[in-house]
C-alpha cells in the first residue's frame, strides 16, 4: 500500500500519497526557481539560459521538498521556507553541472536531457554552475530578510550553507570520491564520502527547515541524524540502481561507476547485502523522527519513498 501524506490547498488539508506530494511540492518550487530568474536584468541572456536548461530539467526536488516537509513538520510557515528551498536546488544544480563535465564524470544525459556541457560547452557550462551557486547566497539572504529571521539563526543558516556545501562538506566529498577510483577502499571509508557528498547537503535542507521553524537544539539534533540517515539511504539505493536501474527511467546512463571503476556498496559487499543495508539504513533514520514530538508524516513517507524509488 502507497504511503500517504498530507498537503494544504487554499487552507485545506488534502491527503496524498508521497509521490503526488512531491510533484505538487516540485511544481511550486519549479514556478518560484522561473520567476527568480525572469526578474534578473542585465544579465547575458546565453547565462539565464544555461542556468535555467539545468535548474527547470525536471528531477526529484528531494532537497527543496525536504526543507518544506521539515517546516511542515514543526507547524512553521511554507511560505516563508520557499526562497531557502530554492536556494538549496540552486546548490544542488551547480553541483550536477560541475559532476557532469569532461573533467569530472563525463557524462552526456541528466535527467534525461543531455548535459550542460553538451549543450552550451564546457566554458559556458562552469560559468552557469558558477553563477547558480553565488545566486543561491543572494537568495538565502532574500529569504532571512523576508521571514525576518533572529541574527543568530540567519547567521547560522548562511554559515551552514558554506560549511555543508564548501570544502568541508560536499566538495569534500566529490574530491574524496574522485580519489577513491580505481582503488578498494573500505566500507567505513565509502560511507564517509557519501555522507559528505550526498549527506551533507541533505543534511543542510533538513536543518535550514527546522531553523526557519524554531526548532530547539534537540530537535535539530534528532532532525540532523535522520537527514544523514536518509543521505546514506539515497546513496545506497543510486548505487545499486547504477547496476540494475533503467536507464530511460534514471534519465542519466547505468553502469557508470563500474566503468570508472568507482567504489560502491554493490562493489564492496554485493547487490542483495546493499538492498539489506538500504532497509536497515532506512529503518533508522525513521526511528530517529519517531522520537521527537513533531508531526513526523511526510518525512516518513519521503524516507519510505527513498526505499523504493526508481529514478
Amino acid at each position: 500500500m502507497e504511503k500517504r501524506t498530507i498537503s494544504v490547498r487554499g487552507g485545506r488539508r488534502v491527503v496524498l500519497t508521497v509521490k503526488d506530494y512531491m510533484k505538487d511540492k516540485a511544481v511550486l518550487i519549479d514556478s518560484e526557481m522561473e520567476r527568480y530568474l525572469k526578474q534578473k536584468e542585465h544579465v547575458p541572456e546565453i547565462l539565464i539560459e544555461s542556468m535555467q536548461y539545468s535548474l527547470i530539467a525536471g528531477g526529484k526536488r528531494l532537497r527543496p521538498i525536504l526543507v518544506l516537509a521539515t517546516v511542515h513538520a514543526l507547524g512553521g510557515e511554507e511560505e516563508k521556507a520557499l526562497p531557502f528551498a530554492c536556494a538549496i536546488e540552486m546548490i544542488h544544480t551547480y553541483s550536477l553541472i560541475h559532476d557532469d563535465l569532461p573533467a569530472m564524470d563525463n557524462d552526456d544525459y541528466r535527467r534525461g536531457k543531455k548535459t550542460n556541457h553538451k549543450v552550451f560547452g564546457e566554458a559556458q557550462a562552469i560559468l552557469a554552475g558558477d553563477a547558480l551557486l553565488t545566486e543561491a547566497f543572494g537568495l538565502l539572504v532574500a529569504g532571512i530578510r523576508s521571514a525576518g529571521l533572529e541574527l543568530n539563526t540567519a547567521l547560522s543558516v548562511i554559515e551552514e550553507a558554506s560549511r555543508f556545501a564548501g570544502m568541508h562538506g560536499m566538495i569534500a566529498g566529490q574530491v574524496s570520491d574522485l580519489l577513491s577510483e580505481n582503488k578498494k577502499i573500505s566500507l567505513e571509508e565509502l560511507a564517509h564520502i557519501h555522507k559528505r557528498k550526498t549527506g551533507d547537503l541533505i543534511a543542510f535542507a533538513v536543518r535550514t527547515g527546522a531553523r526557519i521553524a524554531g526548532a530547539d537544539e534537540k530537535t535539530l539534533e534528532g532532525l540532523t541524524r535522520y537527514a544523514y540517515g536518509l543521505g546514506l539511504a539515497f546513496q545506497i539505493q543510486d548505487d545499486i540502481l547504477d547496476v540494475i536501474g533503467d536507464q530511460a527511467v534514471l534519465g542519466k546512463p547505468v553502469g557508470s561507476d563500474i566503468e570508472q571503476n568507482k567504489s560502491t556498496y554493490p562493489a564492496l559487499i554485493g547487490l542483495e547485502e546493499s538492498k539489506q543495508k538500504l532497509a536497515v539504513v532506512t529503518q533508522t533514520a525513521k526511528e530517529e523522527l519517531e522520537k521527537l514530538p513533531i508531526d513526523a508524516t511526510q518525512l516518513l513517507a519521503l524516507a519510505d519513498y527513498l526505499l523504493v524509488r526508481k529514478k
